[in-house]
């Protein structure tokens, strides 16, 4: 299938799907540690940042501030399709819940605080069904 790009049928067909499990970000000065398994990585100068699960973190005693649920909107969205990221951030934040967004070649990924992982997953099937 191919990668819409058309913003009214990302955001009608988004799907946001909680995956289970909490999630934490973790940072190391070079490079993620061996037979660590994460989610995402994100190469900054000032180290890579490594998304993975709480209980992973916690087993190899990682230091972490931030506790996350993981939504994925299943919608396959092309990498320079123009206003879902600001579609979807801008629901969640009506709803005063932050999110972190990481894109992945066939879907995003959102990272919004483990409390209010419900709500979220409502206010973006919320949105879906507005554009339904």
């Amino acid at each position: 299938m191919a990668a819409e790009r058309d913003l009214a049928v990302l955001l009608a067909g988004l799907e946001p799907v909680l995956n289970p499990g909490r999630y934490v970000y973790c940072t190391f000065p070079a490079k993620v540690p061996a037979g660590l398994r994460p989610v995402a990585t994100v190469a900054e100068p000032e180290g890579v940042t490594a998304v993975v699960p709480q209980e992973e973190a916690d087993s190899l005693g990682l230091r972490y501030t931030y506790v996350a649920a993981w939504i994925t909107l299943k919608v396959h969205s092309a990498l320079d399709a123009v206003g879902l990221t600001a579609a979807v951030a801008g629901a969640l934040a009506r709803e005063g819940i932050s999110c972190n967004v990481v894109a992945g070649f066939h879907h995003d990924h959102l990272f919004v605080g483990a409390d209010d992982a419900e709500r979220a997953t409502a206010a973006l099937r919320e949105l879906s069904a507005d554009r339904s």
